[in-house]
């Protein structure tokens, strides 16, 4: 199945929500400049919360970009925190020192031709898949990490995906979620704008984009190996 991941959580009511509805991750925004960030003791509070009324979590995900590496350090231990989203130019050698699993964002200009950035974002995903991450793929937004509800070429994130595996990311909502899994067959989904009413996470548009989600892995046709294999 593909793993959702919805951030930008700021209480714990809609991210209950999103785990009952089926969520796999939960992200908390940690960057300083960003709309949706909550600091250390709102996030505690949160997940203190949380913990204490759902039967099971999600996977709970910090997200970083170009901080130091022993604030981000700490505050996976003080929140207990399952992985972190890095967001910005981090390397390699950057997110070794995390010492947690990571996601590594590498981003995508609409406005710049694919052929012209593909050279980029292959080598970094190389080098990061070697060190043992996952790639989400975003559009990119000058000043902005994430959350933005800007979208890149699918089409181009269907021929990635074929590459690798990778979580796709920007500009889904609970209305083209199904197209985009179906079209680009991605390792993972991430959400965060896409499912807000009036700036503020939306439990039924959260429901919507999980059962639309589920709805496209239902669909997708099993690959050439696992029919040969069922002997299809």
């Amino acid at each position: 199945m593909t793993r959702v991941q919805i951030c930008g959580f700021r209480s714990a009511e809609p991210l209950l929500a999103a785990a009952a509805a089926g969520a796999d991750a939960v992200g908390l925004v940690f960057v300083p400049t960003a709309r949706r960030r909550v600091s250390l003791a709102q996030a505690r509070a949160m997940l203190d919360e949380a913990r204490a009324s759902a039967s099971s979590m999600p996977e709970v995900v910090g997200l970083f970009a170009d901080q130091p590496a022993d604030e981000v350090r700490e505050t996976v231990a003080a929140l207990g925190l399952d992985a972190v989203q890095l967001c910005g130019g981090e390397g390699v050698k950057y997110a070794a020192r995390i010492g947690a699993p990571v996601y590594k964002v590498i981003s995508v200009d609409a406005e710049i031709p694919i052929a012209a950035q593909m050279p980029r974002i292959l080598v970094l995903q190389q080098r990061h898949a070697l060190a043992g991450h996952r790639i989400v793929l975003d559009a990119d937004a000058p000043g902005e990490y994430g959350g933005t509800g800007r979208r890149f070429d699918w089409s181009v994130a269907a021929d990635l995906a074929a590459a690798f595996p990778m979580t796709l990311a920007g500009g889904l909502s609970p209305e083209n979620a199904r197209e985009a899994v179906e079209q680009v067959r991605p390792w993972g989904v991430d959400v965060s704008s896409g499912v807000e009413t009036d700036g503020e996470k939306d439990p039924d548009k959260a429901r919507a984009f999980i059962a639309a989600v589920r709805a496209a892995d239902a669909r997708k046709k099993p690959g050439r190996l696992a029919r040969l294999l069922g002997g299809g």
